[in-house]
């Protein structure tokens, strides 16, 4: 995994690209955000960030990468604007016109090809 593999795969995210940044999963990939939520597997987290997509538009801009020879660490700032009401959203209600930027720092687990375990972390709201 180089960095510009990384940043083609930030690139897919941000574009809603599943199939491109999909590829960047192992089969059977934990993907953790703090406390808040776990999901194993590579559909399970395309589904829900299929869900998201549904009601929020997300962009990533990494501010800071480091690659090495099993992980990636990032710094980024995510912003969340709302297109449709989701008072049910189990990491924060949210309704259509919101928007919420936050800074978190992530840290990727990988086998030289796919990210085998995610771990992200609010650093700012």
């Amino acid at each position: 995994m180089t960095e510009a593999d990384f940043l083609r795969y930030v690139g897919a995210f941000n574009g809603n690209d599943f199939d491109g940044f999909g590829q960047f999963y192992a089969e059977n990939v934990v993907f953790e955000l703090g406390s808040m939520k776990r999901i194993v597997g590579r559909e399970a987290i395309l589904d829900f960030y299929r869900e998201v997509a549904a009601h929020i538009d997300e962009e990533v801009v990494p501010l800071g990468v480091m690659v090495g020879p099993k992980n990636v660490a990032m710094y980024c700032r995510t912003t969340f604007n709302t297109r449709v009401d989701w008072p049910d959203f189990e990491i924060w209600p949210t309704k259509a016109g919101d928007t919420r930027v936050v800074e978190t720092i992530a840290w990727y687990e990988h086998d030289g090809a796919r990210f085998t375990h995610i771990r992200g972390g609010r650093f700012k709201p």
